[in-house]
């Protein structure tokens, strides 16, 4: 039986590595997410029927109830769950990753441990786990209103370092002198738990996508931690394949944002700001209506959409779709510019559109469709703010100075679609609505989209 399990863990394997390629493009994303859920199904059921775990029927039926409830609730959270929501629902997946490691940690503890190294492993797994849990449920209230953006405490660098460095201290002290004491595992929890709220707590909106990027990772790395405790293969690849997919895709978004890790995580930034109609320094801004912007994209031969999280927010994109689709069918070329950080999480935009049945060859990334801004006639921004920001390349005393952006600017005419003008996740003012090209067509994105479409099928 041992050579038919090995063999399940096997294809497994081989389903995550197939699944996680695919996911790298939005066409094959769906297949690939099938392809590794029906690996993951085929490890479980391998694991509880051919893997001798020498447990009473009762357990079976419990494991079964477990695993019925479970997909219940997940079948329901992923068709019911909003896209604007989207950001949230990962933060939470990620968290409970977090919880199972540690709650494994803690089972496998109250067991005799046999040498250091394991202690090691079952301590880390408790240590990482427990961070991910509590940082993941801080960034979940971030994305849904219910915290700040930025919260610091005085010196938090300095009180965040040194609580961390104690962390790791305490778990040396613990393998090295053998204390195997309930109460020790459970402060190291208890302090894993707190280092996990005081890391994210000072981290700004803006830096989010990094964050939620970064628990990723360490939540596969606490899933490869218990595949070594288990000596389970298919948990340790599957970890190794999620945490290093983490810290990629952290990297990306890091180089996207032109920031450091290190100034992600010590030096945040994303305060709230709202901002008037005029500003003395950088002028006054022009506003315009759906009939004028009709008018505009109908005579134009290049148009460029700019999606950012407004459009999320305002459930927007099957009308932004049929916006593109009209335009199309006038001779209008229609592209979309995507933001590798535009919205609230890595790629939230590509998932959006995708949603609405936008085609992908539409979908240009910013590196492609930065040198095409000085050609559009057009470019309509719909609820983005820090990714087409001037200041990035203008103001050297701005946060986002040297963060890459589209380069909105550069066009003949452009149009802004927001709700008022509040400022983005970086709290500071655009000066791309000051423009002397740019008009504003405030109101809510859904409802200004659609009568731009109702007054361009009247043309």
């Amino acid at each position: 039986m041992g050579i038919v399990l090995n063999i399940i863990y096997l294809i497994a394997t081989i389903t995550f590595i197939v699944g996680l390629k695919k996911l790298g493009h939005p066409e094959t994303a769906k297949n690939g997410n099938l392809i590794a859920a029906m690996g993951m199904g085929l490890a479980i059921v391998g694991t509880i029927f051919i893997h001798d775990l020498n447990i009473s029927p009762v357990i079976y039926i419990l494991i079964g109830l477990a695993i019925l409830i479970g997909s219940i609730m997940g079948w329901l959270i992923a068709i019911k769950v909003e896209m604007t929501k989207m950001p949230e629902l990962v933060s939470l997946f990620n968290g409970f990753g977090g919880a199972s490691a540690a709650l494994i940690g803690l089972v496998e503890f109250s067991k005799n441990v046999d040498d250091s190294m394991q202690a090691i492993t079952i301590v880390s797994g408790i240590i990482i786990g427990a961070i991910t849990f509590s940082g993941s449920l801080i960034a979940w209230g971030k994305l849904n209103g219910s915290l700040r953006s930025v919260v610091k405490i005085p010196q938090y660098n300095a009180i965040n370092n040194i609580f961390f460095i104690g962390i790791i201290a305490f778990a040396i002290f613990m393998i090295a002198a053998g204390e195997g004491s309930q109460i020790a595992i459970y402060g190291l929890l208890a302090a894993g738990l707190i280092y996990g709220i005081l890391f994210v707590l000072p981290i700004g909106g803006a830096d989010m996508p990094v964050v939620i990027s970064l628990l990723n990772s360490l939540t596969g790395i606490a899933a490869a931690i218990t595949g070594i405790l288990y000596s389970n293969m298919v948990m340790l690849v599957g970890g190794i394949l999620v945490g290093s997919a983490g810290i990629i895709l952290t990297v990306a978004m890091c180089k996207a944002m032109n920031r450091t890790l290190g100034s992600v995580i010590f030096g945040a930034f994303g305060g709230d700001n709202t901002v008037t109609g005029e500003n003395k320094a950088l002028g006054s801004i022009k506003t315009t209506n759906p009939s004028d912007v009709a008018v505009m994209m109908n005579y134009a031969t290049n148009v460029i959409i700019v999606p950012g999280y407004g459009l999320a927010v305002a459930q927007a994109q099957h009308v932004i779709h049929e916006l593109e689709e009209l335009l199309s069918k006038k001779g209008v070329n229609v592209k979309y510019a995507i933001h590798p950080v535009a919205g609230r999480m890595p790629g939230h935009m590509n998932v959006l559109l995708a949603e609405s049945n936008v085609e992908y060859n539409m979908l240009v990334e910013m590196d492609d469709i930065n040198p095409q801004f000085n050609n559009a006639d057009v470019v309509l921004v719909v609820g983005a703010n820090d990714v087409v920001n001037p200041a990035a390349h203008n103001d050297p005393a701005s946060p986002i100075y040297g963060m890459p952006i589209l380069d909105v600017e550069k066009a003949k005419h452009i149009i802004v679609n927001k709700r008022g003008m509040n400022a983005g996740y970086a709290g500071i003012e655009n000066e791309l609505f000051y423009n002397s090209k740019t008009s504003m067509l405030f109101g809510d994105a859904k409802a200004a989209l659609t009568d731009l479409v109702a007054e361009l099928k009247n043309m």
